[in-house]
């Protein structure tokens, strides 16, 4: 796939980035050599290789849920650096 400067300026002003001309060479370069690796690797046989999202099996490794109390609101407020009544006091961000 031929990659441009002007496909590299389009996708730049895409993504909000201004690029310099001396940089739209690089990239077009660059770009141009990773679709040219993924056009190899679609290349490959994958008929029999399972649809993974990890290469070793994972365990999940989080305790298991339990039922226990929670903070009073004693407890939660204790540290709160201002407070009213039984909640947080935080500025007001919506006007």
């Amino acid at each position: 796939m031929e990659i441009t400067k002007d496909t590299v300026k389009h996708v730049g002003h895409l993504a909000r980035i201004e690029l310099q001309d001396k940089e739209l060479d690089t990239l077009s370069i660059q770009l141009k050599s990773i679709l040219d690796f993924i056009d190899q690797l679609k290349e490959l046989n994958t008929k029999d290789v399972l649809p993974t999202s990890h290469i070793l099996p994972l365990n999940n490794v989080l305790r298991e849920d339990e039922c226990r109390d929670s903070l009073t609101t004693e407890k939660a407020l204790q540290n709160a650096p201002q407070k009213k009544d039984n909640f947080f006091v935080v500025p007001k961000i919506i006007e």
